[in-house]
């Protein structure tokens, strides 16, 4: 009988781990080697080692170029998350050490880095101003992707349907979303609205949105898209479309839209979230706080 407990687990570094994310996400050696400040041969040197350790061939030659074999996907997550949990505990060790300082790289959608939460990340930058705040806006698909990679440390974003193993999910605003149709063309049938312009396919807003509209029998015929809801807005008033959007980002430009109804579509929840397995240091618990609203 196989008996794991007996067999010898591979002798792998972190090092080695990084050669390999490195080799990667470059076109070439060389690249790989430039971006992680090793020679060409020292990167080929660890990758031969590692392909040793692990028992398996990682790479192959096409042409000009060494790529990585399917086979090698499962050994790539595991470096991604080796090295995205040895990032995290070296942050964390060095946050504690200092007590209020370090790096923090958070990612929030726009929502709630220009409108819902602003004023608190601008008081806990003042309050902590030792700690490196790294703010990356963008869409909720796009932090999510870089929060799994380890590429950032929390992320403030719209509820995704599922939540990805090996995430964290805690609810922090309820967000209302109105219709807002062009000037002269409020209808109350459902069945006659749009057409819409929209977030793009795949954003979790969208997804909330059509799923809100097909309950009611409205059709969702999208013509123009954006990630950038003050676009929607914008296209809303040039009469290109009708849209769904969170009142606060209805309300900007030179004027207001104001929703066909006082009632709002659907809600939209924005989470916090971060790896399960990264540790919270004392300064990114402070930075939950604020997001949360809570008195610190």
């Amino acid at each position: 009988m196989f008996d794991d407990e007996a067999t010898p687990l591979p002798n792998l570094s972190v090092q080695q781990l990084e050669y390999l994310l490195a080799a990667a996400n470059h076109p070439t050696r060389a690249a790989a080697a430039e971006q992680l400040g090793v020679t060409p041969s020292a990167l080929t040197q660890g990758l031969t080692e590692l392909e040793r350790r692990v028992g398996l061939s990682l790479f192959e030659r096409r042409g000009k170029f060494t790529v990585l074999r399917p086979q090698a996907e499962q050994v790539l997550d595991y470096a991604r998350r080796v090295i995205a949990e040895t990032r995290d505990l070296k942050n964390w060790t060095q946050t504690e050490l200092a007590g209020t300082s370090g790096q923090i790289r958070l990612g929030t959608v726009d929502a709630v880095a220009v409108h819902h939460r602003a004023n608190e990340i601008r008081e806990f930058h003042k309050s902590l101003p030792k700690v490196d705040l790294r703010l990356t806006v963008a869409p909720s698909g796009q932090l999510l992707e870089a929060l799994f990679d380890g590429a950032l440390d929390i992320v403030a974003c719209v509820e995704p349907e599922i939540i990805p193993d090996g995430l964290s999910s805690e609810v922090f605003l309820e967000e209302p979303l109105f219709i807002y149709a062009p000037k002269g063309k409020v209808i109350r049938d459902p069945k006659k609205w749009g057409p819409w312009v929209s977030f793009p396919k795949g954003s979790h807003t969208r997804e909330v949105i059509a799923s809100s509209l097909a309950a009611l029998g409205a059709s969702y015929e999208v013509t123009a898209e954006s990630n950038q809801p003050e676009v929607l807005a914008e296209m809303v008033r040039l009469g290109l479309g009708w849209a769904v959007l969170p009142s606060a980002q209805a309300k900007t430009g030179i004027e207001n839209l104001t929703p066909i109804k006082k009632t709002p579509l659907a809600i939209r929840r924005l989470v916090l979230m971060r790896r399960s397995s990264s540790p919270l240091d004392s300064a990114t618990q402070t930075l939950v706080k604020y997001l949360k609203k809570i008195e610190t």
